[in-house]
């Protein structure tokens, strides 16, 4: 309402909150501001007032960009409230502090990443306001896709100036139908920026043989046509004067003076030419006729130190090279082409033509290799001049002769590599009939030599990349892997690389496996790897049955990083005894996949039994009963190799027994009288092992069956059966009824 209390907000975020003489209904009535908007709301009362209004309510804002509800509240004296009539107003927000602008990678002809830094805190807004001159063109918009103040814009025109760039960040608000927006301020420098103008279109280039009869007969004042370039090209610009030969070749390492051409709006600027080049014949000044001169800075003949004429090399037929190309893809706003023309990758002549020439006609005065490139570049405006990207790099060699041989584009296809042996392999692979009469460059690299250290390198012939213009590859080394590059070559020109192929040489394998028993559950295996062989490490590995698991299975046990050495050994340790082994050392490569060789590369083995324990003997009736037990408890002996125990008792007399695996008890019938050394032995088919011995002491057992023969007077012959084994015996003799013995031994 006209008549309402005013609500400003000021530039240093302040609200201000006046009262007006319609808002004063009763002067016994308070009157108080409510100002919503933040976490809190906040309450103001006016000043007790009579007939002047009271100040204003001052509320300091502590949000930038935020709509605030003020409500005018009047209490009675009743302390009873009444809403008066509410005002919404939106708050500044803070302006953006820098900016940068990047080339948008994917797509620099269009597209642009905006990067802006802005106070974050107690800052609100909905989007950025972007306005800038597009050309002579005043552009602005409204964006609201910031991340982290960044966004990428994939809408600008090619090549264009775009200057005065400014940002604004926006705040909106809508309340009661009505939409509140505030821009905040331009703080920051306003930048520019270029887009990347297209590259031209379909550039070719051709050699036009110039007629021999026709330049030697001109020699010295050619004809107008022989150096007249296109209108196109010249355009009514300063024309340039060429020397009528070739000048002497100079030294392999002489750089040639090259001219400087520099672009503007008005003219083109040049200075001389380097030797081989020939343009189009310059105008003399103020004058649209073209003329040829000869150029006095070559002499006929080059004089040596004696005075005597040193004999001319023979001339080079200067050829025509003809340069077209189309206008980059509309819409792209360029100022002219800039031609890079470079012989022999050391020498590089840099010309600048104008917007509207799409051909370039000059003469070559040297053989050799070109390069040919032509770019779009953008001038117009205060922004720095940018070139586009060059579409196409034309390549071609101008022979001795004047043959001239175009660029080869097409790259081998189905390149192939055929292994032949353990040193050689064979490439191969097909291409078109275009490209008859060309030759080949084999490239070769090894891929494994560099994963290798120097100092352990098993390969040196192909660590860096060698070319060689014959299909065999040879020098290979068994188990290195190899990258294969062909190239069709023509002249001095070479085309693009095929799809690398990779192959890879399988690995001779180990030679001369050894075992060496340590014992029941150790053993050493010993080998040799052959002279000629790369490989990334040795991989030992054994085949048993696991009683923990119930399978039979090749598991790995070690892994040796390969070294320069050729004989290589492991310690195996940990096996258990009278145990049947399959012990396996194979080579594995670098490759991807890895290779590996040679599954053939085997040695068996049966470990030795542990020696048993013998843990019990009793002798009852001429029976020797004996116990003992066999490694630890719970050992099974159903998977081993166990075969049987033999148990021997040797006295005078030597006595075996072989008892089954199963069985950890055996009884022997013994001679009673001798002494034994008893012990158990563990047997398995290849070894045994055997107990510590136990004597055994046994008493003798009486004679038996005494019988009394010849008897005489005087006399009596005894007879008797020896029992066991008695060194002698003792004889007693008693007589009856008297206490009076004879012994007699």
């Amino acid at each position: 309402n006209a008549g309402s209390f005013q609500v400003t907000v000021q530039e240093d975020n302040c609200i201000i909150v006046s009262l007006e003489a319609s808002d004063v209904v009763s002067s016994s009535s308070v009157y108080v501001v409510k100002i919503a908007g933040e976490s809190k709301n906040y309450f103001f009362q006016f000043e007790e007032f009579n007939s002047t209004l009271p100040a204003p309510v001052v509320f300091n804002a502590k949000y930038h960009g935020l709509y605030y509800i003020v409500t005018l509240l009047v209490v009675n004296s009743n302390m009873v409230s009444k809403s008066a009539r509410s005002i919404t107003v939106l708050t500044k927000p803070l302006p953006v502090s820098s900016v940068s602008i990047y080339d948008y990678e994917p797509s620099p002809e269009t597209g642009v990443l905006f990067e802006i830094q802005y106070p974050e805190k107690y800052n609100v807004f909905t989007r950025v306001n972007i306005s800038y001159w597009e050309g002579k063109d005043y552009r602005t918009m409204l964006y609201k896709d910031f991340v982290k103040g960044k966004t990428v814009f994939n809408h600008w025109l090619p090549g264009i100036c775009y200057s005065n760039i400014t940002f604004q960040l926006v705040s909106e608000a809508t309340f009661n139908k009505s939409t509140l927006v505030e821009y905040s301020g331009v703080q920051h420098e306003p930048k520019q920026h270029r887009t990347v103008p297209y590259p031209p279109r379909n550039i070719s280039v051709q050699i036009v043989p110039i007629n021999r009869n026709n330049w030697e007969e001109h020699s010295g004042n050619f004809a107008e046509e022989s150096f007249m370039g296109p209108q196109e090209i010249i355009r009514k610009e300063k024309l340039h004067h060429f020397s009528d030969r070739p000048p002497d070749i100079p030294a392999a390492n002489t750089t040639a003076a090259w001219p400087n051409y520099h672009y503007n709006s008005t003219e083109y600027e040049s200075t001389s030419q380097p030797y081989w080049w020939s343009n189009k014949a310059e105008s003399l000044e103020g004058e649209e006729e073209f003329v040829n001169a000869v150029s006095s800075e070559y002499e006929a003949n080059e004089v040596n130190t004696s005075g005597k004429l040193m004999p001319e090399p023979p001339s080079f037929l200067p050829v025509q090279m003809v340069l077209t190309w189309l206008p980059p893809k509309p819409p792209t706003a360029f100022d002219g082409f800039h031609i890079n023309i470079e012989r022999e990758e050391n020498s590089t002549e840099f010309l600048t033509v104008s917007e509207d020439t799409h051909k370039f006609v000059a003469e070559l005065k040297e053989p050799g290799k070109y390069k040919l490139s032509v770019t779009t570049f953008s001038s117009s405006g205060s922004c720095e001049v940018r070139g586009s990207q060059s579409a196409k790099t034309l390549s071609f060699y101008v022979s001795p002769t004047g043959e001239w041989i175009e660029e080869l584009t097409e790259k081998p296809q189905h390149v192939t590599v055929t292994v032949l042996s353990s040193t050689t392999a064979l490439t191969s692979w097909t291409a078109s009939q275009e490209s008859g009469g060309s030759s080949t460059i084999v490239s070769v690299v090894s891929l494994t030599c560099q994963k290798q250290k120097e100092s352990q390198r098993l390969e040196k012939h192909y660590c860096t990349e060698v070319n060689s213009s014959s299909s065999l590859i040879e020098n290979l080394v068994p188990g290195a892997q190899y990258q294969v590059v062909v190239y069709l070559r023509k002249g001095p020109l070479v085309g693009p690389p095929s799809d690398p192929v990779t192959f890879s040489i399988v690995p001779t394998g180990i030679k001369d496996l050894t075992l060496y028993p340590l014992g029941p559950t150790a053993v050493v295996l010993s080998w040799n790897r052959p002279f000629l062989g790369v490989f990334r490490k040795y991989v030992v590995e054994m085949f048993y049955f696991n009683p923990s698991t119930m399978t039979s299975e090749w598991t790995t046990y070690y892994e040796i990083a390969a070294t320069i050495s050729l004989t290589a050994s492991v310690r195996i340790a940990n096996l258990l005894p009278a145990w049947y082994y399959n012990f396996r050392v194979t080579m594995v490569t670098w490759g991807e996949p890895e290779l590996s060789c040679c599954d053939s590369s085997t040695i068996s083995f049966i470990t030795a039994p542990v020696a048993p324990e013998i843990t019990s003997i009793e002798y009852y009736n001429h029976l020797l009963y004996v116990t003992w037990t066999y490694g630890g408890d719970g050992t099974d002996l159903s998977h081993s190799r166990m075969l049987h125990w033999m148990v021997i008792a040797e006295g005078k007399k030597k006595i075996k027994k072989s008892v089954t695996r199963n069985v950890m008890t055996a009884v022997l019938s013994l001679p009673p009288g001798d002494i034994y050394n008893l012990s158990v032995t563990a047997c398995t088919e290849r070894g045994s092992n055997t107990s510590l011995p136990q004597l055994v002491k046994l008493e003798p057992a009486p004679p038996r069956s005494l019988f009394a023969v010849n008897k005489t007077q005087t006399s009596v012959t005894l007879l008797w059966v020896e029992e066991g084994v008695a060194d002698f015996f003792e004889v007693y003799c008693q007589q009856a009824g008297s206490g009076q013995e004879t012994k007699v031994q």
